[in-house]
């Protein structure tokens, strides 16, 4: 049973989704289950993946690891997601910009997930 927030992603096509709302089926696409992906919260590679999060005086900076992330054709951050107070905000990014984005949010608690197409999702809280 998928539960509301996680992600999956189809390991024929790339199809990625996120569950808004938890249901009892499961989830497939292009004939096969989807694959529930794991957030990963510490950085074996040499780039580094972890959000880094940034208080500002307008909300939240996001920034892609304590080194820039690259953002090459073949091997960028495709989103970035924050969660504050259980509301979700996301910015899509494309090769050649900054690996961060700005929240203009106040919030409590947050939490920030980031996307690489290459090495997959990742979390800090």
């Amino acid at each position: 049973m998928a539960k509301q927030l996680e992600i999956y992603k189809c390991e024929v096509c790339g199809n990625i989704v996120e569950v808004l709302h938890a249901g009892d089926g499961d989830l497939v696409c292009c004939g096969q289950n989807m694959k529930l992906m794991t957030e990963n919260t510490s950085d074996g590679a040499k780039e580094k993946h972890v959000p880094v999060i940034e208080k500002t005086d307008k909300g939240y900076l996001v920034k892609v690891g304590s080194a820039p992330h690259p953002m090459e054709e073949k091997h960028y951050i495709e989103w970035i997601e924050l969660i504050a107070d259980g509301k979700t905000y996301r910015a899509f990014l494309k090769p050649g910009q900054a690996p961060e984005a700005t929240f203009c949010v106040e919030a409590a608690s947050v939490t920030a997930r980031e996307y690489c197409n290459i090495h997959g999702l990742w979390k800090k809280d």
